[in-house]
């Protein structure tokens, strides 16, 4: 489950906001890991839904 909508974000204290960011750098690492080498990942899309929701977590973290 890479993908963290806007409106997920919202709803979630700051703790599961942190968590959830945490979660989804490993989940980034493991499919960077299974890229380099040489595998395909399972689901294509999911390493750019991954660094999207990323970007999404930290950018709500800053404006707060």
């Amino acid at each position: 489950m890479s993908y963290v909508s806007n409106r997920e974000i919202a709803g979630m204290s700051a703790e599961a906001r942190d968590a959830r960011l945490l979660e989804l750098q490993e989940e980034l690492l493991q499919l960077r890991a299974e890229k380099a080498l040489g595998g395909t990942p399972s689901n294509m899309g999911a390493y750019k839904a991954t660094r999207r929701s990323i970007a999404r977590l930290k950018t709500h973290k800053n404006q707060n």
